[in-house]
C-alpha cells in the first residue's frame, strides 16, 4: 500500500493512499496583506504571514476532503471554500452541514463511521473522533464544534492514522487511546491563543501536550502541522522544535517541507 502525506498549508495535507486522494482543511489562500483575512470579531482577528505551498490547480483532483470544522478561517479559507464545491465528499461536523450546503457535506456525531467504497483502499473507514477547541472546558460551545478523525483499510497491521484536528490534550483523547490503535499521528500544534480575550486561554496544543499525546496513543510516527504561519500561535517554532528535541519521543517525529510530498511507512 502506498502511502503519502503533502503539508500544504497550516492544518491542510493531501493524504494519498494508493491513488486515493484526502485533503484535510483547506486553506489556500495566500498570506495576507495589510489586512487580516481572520476577523471574527474585533477582539478575535489574526494574521496569515505564509503562502499556501500548492494552488489548487497543483491540488488537482480529491476524492475526500476531511473538514475538523469550518467556522474559522484557518481551518477553511475563501479559497479553500471555492475548492470543496469540487469534490465529490466532505466529512465534517453536523454544524458545517448547514452552512456549507452549496458543498456535497456529511456530518457526523463523535465515533460515527463512514465507511468508503473504492477499489484502490479496500475497507476504508473514517472515524469522527472527539475534539476540544479550548484548554478552558467551559468555553467548548463557544469555540463551537470540532471533530479529529482516524483512517482505516484492510491490512493496516500497525493501527489507524489518526489526525486530531483543534483540540488539546482532553478526554476524549484518552478515549481514543482505549479505542484504537494508533500508527500515525497528525497533530494540530502552535499553542494557538487569543490572550486579549482571556488569560491562559488556548485553543490547540502546545509542544508539552504533543509529547503526551504521542506517548499516550503510542504512535509509531507523529506529523506536527498547524504551528506556524498565523499570528495567534504562540508557540514559536523555535520553541516548539527544542521541546520535542530533548523529548524522550524525539524519534517519532516527522517534520515535512511543505509542498513535498513524502512517504510515510505504514
Amino acid at each position: 500500500m502506498n502511502f503519502s502525506i503533502t503539508h500544504i498549508d497550516t492544518a491542510c495535507v493531501l493524504i494519498n493512499i494508493n491513488g486515493f486522494k484526502i485533503l484535510t482543511d483547506p486553506t489556500l489562500n495566500k498570506k495576507d496583506g495589510w489586512l487580516p483575512q481572520y476577523v471574527t470579531s474585533p477582539l478575535a482577528f489574526s494574521k496569515k504571514y505564509i503562502d499556501a505551498a500548492l494552488t489548487p490547480a497543483e491540488i488537482g483532483k480529491v476524492d475526500l476532503v476531511l473538514l475538523s470544522h469550518d467556522h474559522h478561517k484557518d481551518n477553511l479559507d475563501k479559497t479553500g471554500r471555492d475548492f470543496i464545491k469540487t469534490v465529490p465528499l466532505v466529512l465534517s461536523t453536523t454544524a458545517a452541514v448547514h452552512r456549507l450546503k452549496d458543498t456535497n457535506t456529511i456530518g457526523l456525531e463523535n465515533w460515527e463511521e463512514y465507511t468508503i467504497k473504492d477499489e484502490r483502499v479496500t475497507g476504508l473507514k473514517i472515524t469522527a473522533i472527539p475534539a476540544q477547541h479550548t484548554n478552558i472546558k467551559r468555553l467548548d460551545k463557544m469555540m463551537g464544534k470540532v471533530l479529529g478523525f482516524t483512517i482505516e483499510w484492510d491490512n493496516q497491521e500497525k493501527g489507524c492514522l489518526y489526525i486530531s484536528g483543534d483540540t488539546v490534550l482532553f478526554e476524549g483523547v484518552y478515549e481514543l487511546a482505549k479505542r484504537k490503535k494508533v500508527d500515525v499521528a497528525i497533530l494540530h500544534l502552535g499553542a494557538g491563543a487569543f490572550p486579549y480575550l482571556k488569560k491562559n486561554l488556548r485553543v490547540t496544543m502546545n509542544g508539552e501536550e504533543a509529547i503526551k499525546t504521542t506517548q499516550l496513543l503510542q504512535a509509531n510516527a507523529v506529523i506536527p502541522i498547524h504551528y506556524e504561519g498565523w499570528w495567534h500561535f504562540k508557540q514559536s517554532v523555535s520553541s516548539l522544535l527544542n521541546e520535542i528535541k530533548n523529548s524522550n519521543v524525539n524519534d517519532k517525529f516527522i517534520w515535512l517541507k511543505s509542498g513535498i510530498d513524502t512517504k510515510i511507512a505504514s
